[in-house]
This record gives C-alpha cells, structure tokens and sequence, in this order.
C-alpha cells in the first residue's frame, strides 16, 4: 500500500459588482450551480463517521451525540461528490475542493490542480444560469459573476486554509512524529511558500514574506485549525480503518498555483514521514521557538535567517532542508523525481532566490513586484497588492501566473490534459474510483457519501457500503462492474457476489425504520 494523501483547498471568493453579498451564499452558488450542470448528484455527505474533535493526544470535543442531516443544497453547507471522487463543498465562507485520494505526490498534484477546473467550471455554471435570469438557490437573487482566488489571506486579518493529508500508521508515536515536523514544516516555505504582501495577521505593516500562513501560527500543536493555529494538527479522523491508521491534517501550508511547490511540498512532506516511520532519528533539529522561527523564516527574502535548535546550533532553513534530504530514501520513481527536484531548488534558492522565479510561487510573485519597486513604486502602493492577488486568480485569461506560464516564464509539470482528465476522472489505485465513478453512472441514486461509505437507492431501499480501505474497491477491482451495469440493483448484485457486500441493506417494507439514520 502506498502512503495515501490528498489536499483540501478553500478557495477566496468575491463578487465584484455586489461587494457586500454573503460569501457564504455565493459560495452555496457555486457548489449548487456546478452539481445541478455537471453531475445531477444531489447527495447528502455522510456525517456519520465525521469525528473533527477528535483530538490524537486522547480526548474527544465532540459538539453532538447524533448524527446531523444536512441537505445537499442547503445555504453554507451545501455538498456534491465529483465524477472524479472528490468533494466539493461550502466551508464556512468558502468553496472548498477536497481532492479524491491518491497513492503518490504526483498524483496527488495532478489531483490538486484539477480542483482549479472544477472551481472555473462552478463559475462558468453560474454566469450561466444568471444569464437566463435563474438561481439556483430558492429564495435569492441570481448570483453576480464571480471571482475565484487559490490564495489563504482576505487582507483584512483572516487566513483560510490550504490543507494537507497523508494516512500513516497508528502505531507511529506521535510525539515522535509531532517533534520530527516541526523543524521541517518551519523551514519547509521557503520552496512552498505562496507569497503575501504585508507583515502580520492584518499585513499591519509594508513589505513582503515568502508564507501566506506563517503569521497565523500561535502554537506548536493544536486541535484548533481557525483560532490558535498550530504548527502540528492534532485531529485523530483517519478516514480509514481506524484500528491501523490515522492521517496526518497539515493545515501549515500556503495554496499554490506553482506545480513545482505543490509537487515538492507532498513529495517531501511524504519522504519526511516514511522517514520516521523507518526511525530515522531528527531530534537533533529540534527547535529553540519554532514559533517564532516560522515567521522569522517567512519574513527573511535572503534565506539567511539563522534558526536557534536545542543543541546550540544555528541553521538557516536550507541547512535544515538539506539535512532532512540527506536522511530520506526513495521507494519507488515518484520519489526520485521529488528528492533530485527538491537538491535542484535548494541549490538555486542558496545561490540567488530568484533564480527560482521559474519554479516557485513565492520567488515567481516577488520577481513581479520588485520590478515594480525598481522603477520606484512605493512597497505599500495598492496596485501591487493588486499583483499580489491577481497572481492567484484561478481565470487563466486573469491571472498573473497563467501569463508567466504561457510566457514560458513559469514551468509547469503535469500536461493541461492530465489535469482535465484528473477533473472527470477518479484516480484508478484508491476507493475514489467508487466513489466517483458510482456518482457519475448512477448519480440519482446516491443518497449520501463521504470518505468511508456510500449509500444507495435501489429497488428495495437503499444499500450502505463501507469503504474503510483506502486500497480497496479500485478500478480493478470493480470498474468493469460498475461500467457493465445498468442499474443499482445489478451494481449491488455483482459486488456483493465479490464480497464488497455492503454493511447495511434495507429492504422496502423496514426502509423506514432502519436506513433513517443513515440518510445524511
């Protein structure tokens, strides 16, 4: 089995001809406009094996005993599985694409990319609609035409997140694991950082740092993920079977419209945990105030901070960087490709950082604005915060980084038709293939979903499948059934034939009494 991992994107929403409608009904907008026009799904998520509270240290903050439902179109929290097994759904004020799991870094960058598309496609979808003189959304006004943003920061104090996942096995100490992070996800931004104008959670003060996040991080570990931030999640919601794994919540990351960021910072990330789980020994990293040292680091353009460790040392974040390459082993060509690209940054960024304005996002946006301090525009103008924010616009025909890419001044990894397909179709090696592929065949009989089940409408009442193993009901292992079948009942037929029996199967007469729990 590889290390399964995936990422979860809030995307920054606004309406410029309407600046002061609800983010939180455009962004219910956007979710339902795309489900209504692409998928025709309109299933509930699954809350059942939902446990966000559920903290690794040992304790549970859990805010309710029974199982919410909650409609898919409902204002703020409205939902759809995606044909390509993701979720796309409303997060507090934002839409969020939670991409389906893949078993490797490359994959999981095609799958993080894709979620750009899916984004321009809920956009294109409302213009639509509003075009006609419909919302989709009883009770409200057509939407405005709306502008989409792969970005953390509001410029008004709030950040939102970039997040990422990776399973790992539960029989890893975590405080092993926590104490080995840290030192690598400080130092870790100057290749993954996405770049901000402003110092500080309001950008109180002129001038630019290489992280959108780093000023939003108050503790070293934390449950929290939007009030005190740490640099370690602690959420024990393994989205898997419980009994062997749990899975790694990194909310310390930036959005990143670079490939090569994206790419380098689930590469690394993953090679860094088989490290430890292999251990590899990193507590001679550890770090003086690691708090601290994330915004010393994400505040210093030359890379020459020197960070304080416990054992006397001072290193500056590439030392650091280096040092957790030298300990990493590949396992297979992904890894490879990451561990020569991640010698090839660091080497650059040590000799000029903006030799890497190619490559990065953080180094590819200042290169932009000091061109502009160059000619003696003022650091706190509001046009470069402009650039700031049009770098991140996920319109191709708006963005600043799509220009530097069809200008050949930004490389790209993954082909547009990679990221395309990635944006219909599931990855084949994971559950997300069910999931995706059963939401895109028989998308009026699902009724609900989520990371470990499915449930089905059929002939007789409904069928919930548990989907526990992230390596388990693959394309190979039942893509030819879902494709060779015409209805739910003969779906459910043939797998239970192949002992993918689902865990709960009501029948007509007790639908009622049974499956109501069920139906998120």
């Amino acid at each position: 089995m590889g290390r399964f991992m995936g990422t979860e994107t809030e995307y920054g929403i606004s309406t410029p001809t309407q600046p002061g409608l609800s983010p939180i009904i455009t962004s219910t907008h956007a979710v339902v406009a795309y489900a209504a026009m692409n998928t025709g799904a309109r299933s509930r998520w699954d809350y059942e094996e939902e446990s966000p509270l559920k903290d690794t240290r040992g304790f549970d903050l859990r805010r309710y005993h029974t199982v919410p439902v909650v409609e898919p179109d409902a204002v703020g929290v409205a939902n759809v599985v995606t044909s390509n097994g993701a979720r796309f759904y409303v997060d507090h004020a934002h839409p969020e694409y939670s991409s389906p799991e893949v078993s490797n870094a490359y994959d999981a960058l095609v799958y993080d990319a894709a979620g750009d598309l899916i984004m321009r496609k809920a956009v294109a979808d409302v213009a639509e609609l509003t075009a006609q003189g419909l919302s989709i959304l009883k009770h409200h006004d057509p939407c405005p035409p709306l502008k989409i943003y792969k970005n953390n920061v509001d410029g008004k104090g709030a950040s939102y997140g970039a997040h990422e996942n990776y399973q790992y096995s539960r029989k890893t100490d975590f405080a092993v694991l926590t104490q080995a992070l840290i030192p690598f996800f400080v130092s870790r931004n100057v290749i993954i950082g996405a770049g901000r104008l402003g110092i500080g959670e309001t950008g109180e003060r002129a001038g630019f740092q290489i992280s959108q996040r780093a000023d939003y991080f108050h503790q070293e570990i934390s449950l929290e993920t939007t009030l005190n931030r740490g640099i370690v999640n602690t959420r024990d919601e393994p989205h898997a079977n419980a009994v062997h794994f749990r899975r790694l919540h990194t909310i310390v990351g930036d959005a990143n419209m670079s490939h090569t960021s994206t790419f380098l910072k689930l590469g690394m990330t993953k090679l860094v945990i088989d490290a430890i789980e292999d251990g590899v020994d990193f507590s001679d990293l550890r770090l003086v105030d690691p708090v601290a040292e994330i915004k010393h680091v994400s505040h210093d353009l030359s890379l020459t901070h020197q960070l304080q460790l416990r054992d006397g040392r001072a290193l500056n974040a590439l030392d650091i960087l280096r040092l957790y390459r030298e300990r990493v082993v590949a396992v297979d060509d992904v890894d490879e490709r990451v561990i020569a690209l991640w010698g090839k940054v660091l080497d650059l960024l040590a000799d000029d950082p903006l030799s890497t304005s190619h490559l990065l996002d953080w180094t590819a946006k200042w290169a932009l604005i000091k061109g502009y301090l160059d000619r003696g525009v003022d650091i706190a103008d509001p046009k470069l915060q402009l650039i700031d924010l049009q770098y991140a616009d996920i319109d191709p025909a708006k963005s600043l980084y799509h220009a530097l890419v069809r200008k050949g001044r930004m490389e790209t990894i993954a082909s547009e038709e990679e990221i395309a397909r990635a944006a219909e179709v599931p990855p084949a090696d994971s559950r997300a293939w069910f999931r995706g592929a059963v939401s895109a065949r028989f998308p009026d009989d699902v009724i609900a979903a989520s990371w470990q089940t499915m449930i089905l409408k059929h002939s007789g009442g409904t069928a919930r499948f548990q989907t526990t193993e992230v390596d388990k009901l693959t394309r190979e292992h039942v893509g030819e059934i879902i494709d060779s079948s015409a209805t739910t009942d003969e779906l459910i037929a043939a797998l239970t034939a192949l002992d993918f029996a689902p865990d709960h199967y009501v029948t007509h007469h007790n639908k009622s009494h049974i499956n109501k729990p069920h139906q998120h």
